[in-house]
């Protein structure tokens, strides 16, 4: 089992998948972990709908211009905002974002690989159509998630003195 910062520093979006199905068990503990997501005034404003037919992958797909990585995902979570709820929409969906990351980081420990599709927003009103979801919730992400093919991916971070300051803007945090 990896630790916080590990699995932080080790996740990578993985855009490739086996075939193998991720086991109910796991799909429970990503969605565990997207719950204790922190939410302002714990409102917790997410609704997270679970995607494993084959037929729904399909109709998914051709709502991204990614539908090769949906199509060869196992599962999709998708994820909305439940606008009945929310108190503070920038607040609400800083929320979302923190249980997609928290999603995210449960997928590297349990061994899946993951990654946040975000351009499917483009037809957010065909994905509600096809998963059925009432006017109240607003599609937010889905993430597509499966066993990794294996290839490792590797990623690039600005350093920290480009990023981060010491106390004023342009102090250079050393």
């Amino acid at each position: 089992m990896q630790g916080t910062i590990e699995s932080i520093l080790s996740r990578r979006s993985i855009r490739n998948y086996t075939s193998k199905p991720v086991a109910r068990t796991d799909i429970t503990m990503i969605l565990e972990a997207g719950r204790w997501a922190p939410s302002g005034l714990n409102n917790q404003p997410w609704k997270f709908i679970v995607v494993q037919n084959r037929d729904t992958i399909e109709k998914l797909a051709g709502c991204t211009r990614y539908s090769s990585i949906v199509k060869g995902a196992s599962v999709i979570i998708t994820v909305f905002l439940d606008t009945s709820t929310m108190y503070d929409r920038t607040k609400d969906v800083q929320s979302i974002g923190a249980a997609i990351q928290n999603m995210l980081l449960a997928c590297c420990e349990l061994g899946l690989g993951a990654v946040w599709l975000g351009e499917i927003l483009n037809n957010k009103e065909q994905v509600n159509l096809i998963l059925g979801t009432p006017k109240s919730l607003e599609l937010m992400a889905a993430l597509a998630i499966g066993y990794p093919t294996g290839s490792k991916t590797t990623s690039l971070r600005k350093e920290l003195h480009e990023i981060a300051f010491d106390e004023l803007y342009g102090t250079q945090w050393r």
